[in-house]
């Protein structure tokens, strides 16, 4: 079995994150991940809070409070919403952490030695109003592209076209909203990305089984207009990590920081240092998944994140470990993911659109909000929320299917065998087909899952759970009961063992629910069915279980209305 080194695109400190966030990185990364343990794979899987730049400034200033404390806090925030999700982190850390501090210096160190640092002299906006130089994301004003008037420095959220502060219309500071603004010169670190321009296309072109959306969105940079350009990595700003060479001061860059983008991929690496610090392990631990010379020859590196985030993970941070000239582990698979769309438009952290996750769970567990968003993870193409949606989908395949399957089984064989598992009789034809049509289902489950393939695996993972019913409707164990109760025993027993297997198959995509059905059948054993028969014997005649209390309660019509209505609006 490989080891799976697994990251998530880091979440920005400046706020709560909303169900696009979600979906398009951590849930699927969670699903991947708890995959693999079910598999019996050692899995690293990491995330932590994106604690610098202009997002966390502005935030920390709108709330009042000292900027480091405002990090702190929200990242206890992010984690507690994180575990709630059942987000299974192996470490969630903080880029603001010394050991990115550390490695993110050490990055740049090394890149300088290799010529692959320019010392530029840049025009930049100065604020008179603010007294300081504007950084891209402190300034605002109108997108030239698509006329959004919202538009940041650095980037248009409407239309997702990169932008540069001079390129917008009317700007202004996000500071101050002051539009007393004036070019200065400023000299700031550039990495020099087009003197491995042909190295990161060769790389590119070698990962033939990357999905399309990830290496067209690479392509696309690599080669549109004058191809690959140097990028900044220092920015003038107050927090953030000093810039320095390894341990030694950096002439001329005092009191400038490193721009988020440079530190925040090498938090990836950092946060698997805090992960070894914690728990009082060895250095040797944490560079056994990260260092080919180290041990991590034989680590498949998956990352997922939304298709925003693709260029720095193809390019930029690719770029930051080949120029290392050290040998460090690349990542071997991006999933990328489309937008997730909220009532004709997206979601949006800063514009407080949407639903957010923390509003998800105080209405319904997580379980309901995991299934609906991985069975319409936004793969191929854009995906839209909609209330409708999301109640056919809960009353469907959670409640009718899968709720209704342990339902009637487990209260059948109390009502006529009592709360243990009956013995007697032998599978038949009808057993026999059910196996072969499961053993089926469950390979093209695995493979989908292997994939990554989302959608496809929740489809098969429906059809799984949909096969059960449909052995319960034509066996009729309620009327093989009534004229051979030694075959209703064997059937009943079939659809117990049927439970747990359930539990075991649907523990990425729901883990809660999985561990309610095991609790209430009274077993911890998570073993894979890679032979179906030997899984449904797992529990044997005398084994003693529980009727669960519902697993999925069904959304009314009523609360339908009621939620649309309140989240019609955009939140504070």
């Amino acid at each position: 079995m490989a080891r799976h080194l697994i990251t998530s695109a880091i979440p920005y400190i400046n706020g709560i994150k909303h169900l696009g966030n979600l979906v398009g990185s951590q849930l699927p990364a969670d699903l991947f991940a708890r995959y693999q343990r079910g598999r019996g794979c050692e899995v690293m899987f990491l995330c932590a809070t994106d604690e610098h730049g202009t997002p966390a400034e502005l935030a920390a200033a709108k709330a009042g409070k000292p900027i480091e404390v405002f990090c702190a806090e929200m990242h206890q925030v992010q984690a507690d919403i994180a575990r709630r999700f059942g987000l299974s982190f192996d470490h969630f850390g903080r880029s603001s952490s010394p050991q990115n501090h550390r490695l993110t210096q050490h990055f740049a160190g090394k890149l300088d030695q290799n010529g692959l640092i320019a010392e530029v002299s840049e025009r930049q906006v100065y604020s008179n109003a603010d007294g300081r130089f504007l950084p891209d994301r402190y300034i605002e004003g109108t997108c030239p592209n698509c006329g959004y008037d919202k538009a940041r420095g650095d980037q248009c959220e409407n239309c997702t076209k990169q932008l540069d502060p001079t390129d917008l219309i009317e700007p202004r500071s996000a500071i101050s909203g002051s539009t007393d603004l004036e070019i200065r010169e400023t000299k700031h670190l550039y990495l020099r990305q087009s003197a491995l321009r042909q190295e990161l296309s060769d790389w590119i072109d070698s990962k033939t089984d990357w999905p399309i959306l990830t290496t067209s969105i690479a392509r696309k940079w690599l080669n549109d207009g004058d191809g690959l350009q140097d990028r900044g990595i220092t920015r003038d700003l107050d927090w953030g990590i000093p810039v320095r060479k390894g341990d030694q001061p950096w002439p001329g860059m005092e009191g400038k920081v490193f721009y988020v983008w440079f530190d925040a991929p090498i938090e990836y690496i950092a946060a698997t240092a805090e992960w070894a610090d914690a728990h009082g392990k060895p250095a040797g631990e944490w560079r056994r998944w990260w260092r080919l010379d180290e041990g991590a020859e034989d680590v498949r590196y998956t990352q997922f994140m939304g298709k925003d985030n693709v260029p720095f993970h193809t390019l930029s941070f690719p770029a930051t470990i080949i120029g290392s000239g050290e040998p460090w582990k690349l990542v071997d698979y991006i999933k990328s993911f489309n937008y997730l769309t909220y009532d004709g438009g997206q979601f949006s952290t800063s514009q407080g659109r949407g639903v957010f996750q923390d509003q998800a769970l105080s209405i319904l567990p997580a379980d309901y909000w995991r299934w609906w968003l991985l069975s319409h993870a936004p793969e191929g193409s854009d995906a839209e929320f909609t209330w409708e949606n999301f109640q056919v989908s809960v009353n469907k395949d959670l409640a009718d299917i899968l709720g209704n399957f342990v339902s009637r089984i487990t209260k059948f064989c109390r009502s006529k065998f009592g709360e243990t598992i009956p013995e007697g009789g032998a599978h038949g034809p009808e057993e026999q087909a059910l196996i072969k049509a499961l053993t089926s289902r469950i390979r093209a489950y695995e493979g989908f899952m292997e994939a990554m393939e989302v959608r496809k695996a929740a489809n098969e993972l429906r059809a799984i759970w949909g096969l059960g019913n449909e052995y319960l409707q034509s066996a009729a164990p309620w009327s093989s009961f009534k004229t051979d109760p030694e075959r209703a025993a064997m059937q009943v027993r079939l659809g117990i063992n049927l439970i747990r297997l359930y539990a075991v198959l649907s523990a990425p995509f729901i883990p809660f629910a999985a561990d309610s059905m095991l609790a209430a059948m009274r077993t911890q054993d998570r073993s894979w069915p890679d032979n179906v028969t030997a899984a449904l014997d797992t529990l044997t005649a005398g084994h003693a279980f529980e009727v669960p209390e519902v697993l999925f309660a069904k959304i009314t019509d009523e609360q339908r209305d009621e939620w649309q209505e309140r989240f019609q609006g955009v939140r504070d």
